[in-house]
């Protein structure tokens, strides 16, 4: 049976709606981002936050309560070993008002009255000294001719000796009442002008820089005061505070990058790591236990002269490093089993790979496998992803 033009078009009609009905509702290939496996150094690190600090600071203090020059040097200023940063001298007496003056002059009055009460004790005392020489000498007088006994010459001997200590402590006593009277009058004697007395440089203890100038106009100073602080900008390390479980890795010797400091990044070796920790509170309110960290920095002083002291920097310790390490994008890794898996791009299809993550930071990861040098793998894969599934490169 022949068909007319009129059916032959309604079957063409019928067909073209079902291959859009078929090309409609078959599955879409799912667009996806690559990344290449790549063959390099690959570093498992620590990173945290640090200051910069010198390894030895000096602080210049007044070694008595005294009278500060003006301090001449400032903040960078270089100092020798042995140089003058600091001139003090005597402090001048307090200024006397009226009640403390009337005070004065009378202590004066009662100093000068124990002098004259002084001196005379020591004429009391020499006529007392006086008479008993006189009685000693007729005791013995008499003694010689047997008409006194010897117990009596003995106590005229021992009057004699009593008088002359009498007359030594008068003599004492107005000495004391004479430096009495001189301390009296010199606390109401002015502070002239200029009459400071010899002054003390305080000299450098060591080379190096000015830090910073507690005082630096002319001042009274109490014994101790802070003036100055110097140090070598060339000795410098940084402390970075990391958690405990971070710290177990940071051993000492272990390699560091210094970075984020406004200059190059700079290498550095960890010194120390201190025995106890210490308990901070991050920004989120939480309570850390933290251990500081003391890293040298090893690079030449000309790649970090502009580093300074206080400096904010970020300390890289590097726990691990592998120079040929199969290197795979951490995003492109998803839990598999009891491993970690990523899908391989083949062709138009997604593949499943298991793999063995050796370590990873927090870009790349170290893998064994059957990964090859150049395979393309799908980073972050959506959820709609499957092994065989087709799959589409979104283009950037």
């Amino acid at each position: 049976m022949k068909l007319n033009r009129t059916t032959w078009a309604w079957i063409a009609v019928g067909a073209l709606a079902a291959a859009a009905l078929a090309w409609a509702f078959s599955p879409r290939p799912v667009e996806v981002e690559i990344a290449t496996v790549k063959v390099g150094r690959f570093e498992q690190s620590i990173e945290e936050d640090g200051r910069t600090r010198l390894k030895d600071r000096f602080t210049v203090s007044a070694p008595v309560a005294a009278r500060l020059a003006r301090i001449a040097l400032r903040e960078g200023d270089p100092v020798a070993a042995g140089d003058t940063v600091a001139v003090l001298t005597p402090v001048m007496s307090s200024m006397v008002d009226a009640r403390s003056r009337t005070e004065a002059n009378a202590r004066l009055r009662a100093a000068a009255a124990g002098v004259e009460r002084a001196g005379a004790r020591i004429a009391k005392a020499r006529i007392a000294l006086q008479e008993a020489r006189l009685e000693l000498d007729r005791s013995e007088k008499l003694a010689a001719d047997g008409f006194v006994s010897a117990s009596r010459l003995d106590g005229a001997r021992l009057a004699t000796g009593s008088a002359q200590r009498e007359l030594d402590m008068a003599g004492a006593e107005r000495e004391v009442a004479v430096h009495e009277q001189a301390q009296a009058a010199a606390a109401l004697q002015p502070a002239a002008a200029g009459a400071a007395g010899r002054p003390l440089n305080v000299r450098a203890p060591v080379s190096g820089v000015v830090l910073r100038v507690v005082q630096t106009s002319e001042a009274t100073v109490p014994a101790g005061a802070a003036l100055m602080d110097i140090g070598d900008p060339s000795r410098m390390e940084v402390l970075s505070e990391l958690l405990t479980t971070d710290a177990v890795l940071a051993q000492p010797g272990r390699p560091v990058v210094i970075e984020r400091w406004g200059g190059p990044p700079v290498e550095g070796r960890v010194r120390r790591v201190e025995p106890a920790a210490f308990t901070k509170v991050s920004a989120l309110g939480i309570e850390e236990q933290r251990v500081n960290v003391l890293i040298d920095v090893t690079s030449p002083p000309q790649a970090w002269r502009a580093m300074g002291d206080g400096f904010r920097v970020t300390a890289r310790i590097i726990t691990a490093r592998a120079d040929q390490a199969t290197l795979v994008p951490v995003g492109a890794l998803f839990p598999h089993g009891e491993g970690m898996a990523v899908y391989k791009l083949d062709g138009r299809r997604a593949r499943l790979v298991p793999v063995q993550v050796a370590a990873r930071n927090a870009s790349d990861a170290s893998v064994q496998g059957s990964l090859a040098v150049g395979d393309k793998v799908l980073i972050y894969p959506p959820a709609a992803v499957a092994d065989g599934k087709r799959v589409k490169v979104r283009t950037p």
